[in-house]
């Protein structure tokens, strides 16, 4: 399978969704775009290390990561979001040490805070980008701005966003359990800690 190079467009955010974004990629050698929705600590984080100039007074997870990663001699060569199941995208991080190459599973909002401080390139299959990229429809008056595009405008691409803490309420607690052990599959954790938080409350 071939590979396809990403780089990073900007993050979106919802206006009708509190603490949702989306990290929007967009492929080297084309238009499309692969949206990636994220939580607000990563989003936080990619955030501050797009931007050079801003420097957290003490180091973030990411930040202490790269520092632990630089005292041993540990480099992110490259980030490769390889598969795609029932809406959540699945990472590796491709490193090496003493010219040894190993392979690290990561959640893809982590893998992309940890390539950007590495400055590692960014891949994924031409399959994954062929079945979730998508087109934005840009207004054509209007300089494309990445702070322009919404979650909204994604939603309008038939991209579902996963459902809000609201929308867990109409489920019964039989279907909240499902959807928990679902979650906890996709190593998912702020999802289940949702669904846990709304199992409780019942």
């Amino acid at each position: 399978m071939s590979l396809v190079r990403l780089n990073i467009k900007g993050i979106s955010y919802s206006q009708t969704q509190n603490g949702a974004y989306a990290l929007i990629l967009n492929e080297l050698d084309g238009d499309r775009k692969l949206p990636i929705v994220i939580g607000a600590f990563e989003a936080q984080s990619i955030a501050i290390a797009l931007e050079k100039e801003i420097r957290p007074p003490r180091p973030l997870t990411h930040d202490l990561f790269k520092n632990f990663s630089d005292r041993f001699d540990i480099v992110v060569k490259q980030v490769i979001i390889h598969k795609l199941v029932d809406g959540v995208f699945y990472s590796s991080l491709i490193c090496e040490r003493d010219n040894i190459e190993e392979i690290i599973d990561a959640r893809t909002s982590d893998a992309i805070a940890l390539a950007l401080r590495f400055d590692a390139p960014i891949f994924t299959y031409k399959n994954i980008l062929d079945k979730a990229g998508i087109y934005l429809k840009v207004d054509p008056t209007k300089e494309e701005d990445p702070d322009n595009i919404l979650i909204e405008d994604i939603l309008n691409e038939d991209i579902e966003l996963e459902p809000s803490q609201d929308d867990y309420f109409s489920k019964t607690v039989e279907e909240l359990h499902n959807l928990l052990d679902e979650a906890v599959t996709n190593e998912d954790y702020e999802k289940a800690a949702k669904i846990r938080d709304e199992i409780s409350k019942r």
